[in-house]
């Protein structure tokens, strides 16, 4: 794959994303199917496709039948399948969501633009930007939307660092810092493969916990800066537990000139337990976290320190569907499409130059 500094960033989010404007796809109600009704589903996003005005779940699917017509029976959903194509083609489904784990998001995908259905995936995008860039192309030549559950986009607490660094709240903007430190998960007598710990076998998460959380973190950033221009790292499998990477030290670039760094240690001690971002500036710092408790630090020279908290909704996604919807509908804008999620995998393939 050639490098981001060899090529010019992908398109930036609110362009044309097909050959067309968005407005050629319009649906008066959005009707979803989901494929994959996991435990992502149970809490933080299906719910919310049943709350949000202008929208219905209307079908489930998942391979084991029984799961798929229990979830059907415990949300109120009508329909439910144990074969993804029955719900691709459902007649009363006008939109997709994906809710599997990355390995299968490229065919899904792929097979949802053929039906003329909107695709909603979750994250990571897929397992490399290889992959997306293939999304993007197939949704394009069929003229459907491509949206990724990069939902932190939409949260109050992320909202609220964007407002900050507009208003120049610490001054210009030096560089960025991100680190990640947690024990190793699953433990090493717990980590032969099996279904429950996917997010460690590459061939089905791309990576490990770094291709899974470090997406929401980068994903993140590109929201508060822009893209990343330039991106170089190195990854290794440091406790030995899985195959997957579990350290990746890197650096990065925004083409707006801010430099940030990064380490995520996914085999640390427990008492080095760290999750934070750090954006410095020449009057302050901001720090705030995507997994812990949502809330947000600033500093500012010569005043008093403040520490930000906000009511995170039940349903976490519930926010940025409401835009995916609303866009849908031809009412606003969803700021997490195919194109920003994918600049976040191509900056993760960068950063996971892999060593032994």
């Amino acid at each position: 794959m050639e490098s981001l500094n060899m090529r010019p960033a992908l398109a930036p989010v609110g362009t044309d994303w097909f050959n067309g404007t968005m407005s050629d796809f319009i649906l008066p109600e959005v009707r979803w199917g989901i494929i994959g009704v996991g435990d992502v589903c149970e809490v933080k996003s299906a719910p919310a496709l049943q709350q949000v005005e202008g929208s219905q779940l209307v079908a489930v699917m998942r391979r084991n039948g029984e799961k798929a017509a229990d979830y059907a029976r415990r949300h109120g959903v009508p329909r439910w399948y144990d074969d993804a194509e029955a719900l691709i083609n459902d007649p009363e489904v006008n939109a997709i969501y994906i809710a599997t784990p990355p390995d299968v998001h490229e065919a899904y995908t792929l097979r949802a633009a053929a039906a003329g259905k909107a695709v909603y995936v979750e994250k990571p995008m897929a397992r490399d930007a290889v992959e997306c860039e293939r999304m993007i192309e197939a949704c394009a030549e069929a003229g459907v939307p491509l949206f990724v559950a990069y939902y932190r986009r939409s949260l109050p607490n992320i909202l609220k660092v964007k407002a900050l660094l507009k208003a120049k709240a610490i001054g210009e903007v030096r560089y960025v810092d991100v680190k990640v430190n947690k024990p190793i998960d699953p433990k090493p007598e717990d980590a032969t493969p099996n279904p429950n710990h996917w997010r460690t076998i590459p061939e089905i998460a791309g990576g490990g916990y770094f291709y899974d959380l470090a997406s929401h973190q980068l994903d993140v950033l590109d929201f508060l800066f822009g893209p990343i221009e330039h991106a170089a790292g190195i990854a290794a499998n440091l406790g030995g537990t899985y195959d997957a990477e579990d350290t990746t030290m890197g650096h990065f670039r925004f083409a707006t000139g801010v430099m940030g760094h990064g380490a995520w240690c996914f085999c640390t001690s427990q008492s080095a337990t760290e999750e934070v971002i750090t954006v410095v500036g020449d009057n302050g710092q901001i720090k705030f976290n995507c997994f812990g408790d949502q809330s947000v630090d600033l500093q500012v020279d010569g005043e008093a320190d403040r520490h930000l908290t906000f009511d995170i909704p039940k349903h976490i996604q519930q926010p940025l569907i409401q835009t995916m919807v609303d866009e849908l509908r031809g009412k606003g804008e969803c700021p997490s499409t195919g194109v920003s999620g994918a600049r976040t995998a191509e900056v993760m393939d960068q950063l996971c130059e892999r060593v032994d």
